[in-house]
């Protein structure tokens, strides 16, 4: 086999999407790759640019929209594109959040930048584009893990956290949240993500 960034990079990606970032050494990636550890160096200098590396995968997988079309529909083709590509690979998502990878490739670059043109599109500002990035990635990062959180081994409670909930949660003592308690059941964290993604670009529209 020819061995490339690109095939040492997809194989880190699938290897971390499986066993998680704490299974992420340059043996177990070789290994992976079917090659012998040291030849990996010819494509990658260590565990940052490996991390770097496969975080900027998942950006290219997001597609790019005609410039062509208004900012608030590239907005969010763009915002659900990365939505997707980060719901596959939550893993990248908790390196980027930790702040131990980031996306270094031209490719990602381009997605990053095409966010960017459709808020300036949008008649906000240099710091204001900044902003309201920053605020889609949290927005992002927050439906994703919550999303995709693991189903591991829980501590065991004698009341489920539901019936509790529907026990204390009174219409005399908390009437609010009794009269919002059978939407927060029903939700998901996609549907939230689309709801936060319109209101920021109302806002956004409004502004």
């Amino acid at each position: 086999m020819v061995l490339n960034r690109e095939k040492v990079l997809d194989a880190a990606l699938r290897l971390a999407d499986e066993q998680g970032l704490a299974a992420l050494s340059m043996r177990k990636v070789a290994a992976a790759a079917g090659v012998e550890a040291m030849s990996l160096y010819n494509h990658v200098s260590n565990k940052g640019d490996l991390l770097d590396g496969l975080t900027a995968r998942v950006f290219e997988e997001v597609s790019l929209p005609d410039p062509a079309l208004p900012w608030d529909s590239r907005v969010r083709l763009l915002a659900s594109g990365l939505h997707a590509s980060f719901t596959r690979h939550p893993v990248v998502v908790r390196a980027l959040a930790a702040q131990d990878a980031n996306p270094r490739s031209a490719g990602a670059l381009r997605v990053i930048d095409a966010l960017l043109h459709a808020l300036l599109d949008a008649g906000l500002s240099e710091e204001a584009a900044a902003r309201s990035y920053r605020s889609l990635l949290g927005m992002l990062f927050g439906s994703v893990l919550t999303g995709t959180v693991g189903t591991g081994t829980r501590a065991e409670r004698a009341e489920p956290v539901v019936v509790y909930f529907h026990r204390m949660v009174t219409s005399s003592e908390l009437p609010s949240l009794r009269r919002v308690l059978p939407a927060l059941e029903s939700g998901d964290c996609v549907q939230d993500f689309e709801y936060q993604l319109e209101l920021l670009i109302g806002g956004l529209r409004r502004g």
